[in-house]
């Protein structure tokens, strides 16, 4: 009975984490191209993304990534059958390069709260779909399991890969036009 429950506070606060990651790259984004702009336009906007940021990060994603965690550790502990899993194993990986991937957002978070963004809008951009590669990865792995072909897989992994970079590339030639 808990497991169920702790599966919808797991899938939740997922689906919140993410949707933090997602949305904090992007202000990342605007963040480096309010640096380009004049001093009245790159002041105001820099101050808004700042408090954007800082309260995505600390009032949204962070505690989300954390009870997102807890929730899918002690369904773990629930049900330890679950670790033998080859699926388990390797959608732990991904959490843990998931979790990598969090902690390199954090380090944007300091640098925009210092303003020193070390990084483009174009970086940023690609940045982005680090995420999205894991979230494509730990969703197939969950829903096919064990059926999951593995060559398949990874080369879906890469063509979604490769499609998100040619995306990128247009819109750039889009923006620059």
């Amino acid at each position: 009975m808990y497991y169920l429950y702790l599966k919808s506070l797991h899938i939740i606060f997922i689906i919140c984490w993410f949707s933090g990651l997602f949305y904090v790259v992007r202000l990342f984004v605007y963040f480096a191209e309010a640096q380009e702009k004049n001093n009245i336009e790159k002041e105001i906007l820099t101050r808004q993304y700042q408090i954007m940021v800082r309260r995505l990060w600390y009032v949204i994603t962070f505690p989300s990534a954390i009870v997102a965690t807890i929730a899918g550790g002690l369904m773990l502990v629930e049900n330890p059958v679950l670790f033998k899993s080859a699926w388990m194993q390797i959608k732990l990986l991904f959490v843990v390069f998931l979790w990598l991937y969090h902690f390199l957002c954090h380090r944007y978070v300091k640098q925009v709260k210092r303003q020193k963004l070390r990084k483009s809008g174009s970086f940023m951009r690609i940045w982005n779909e680090g995420a999205t590669l894991i979230l494509f990865s730990v969703v197939f792995l969950v829903i096919l399991k064990n059926a999951f072909n593995w060559i398949f897989g990874v080369l879906g992994l890469i063509s979604l890969a490769v499609l998100l970079m040619l995306g990128i590339k247009v819109y750039k030639g889009i923006r620059n036009k």
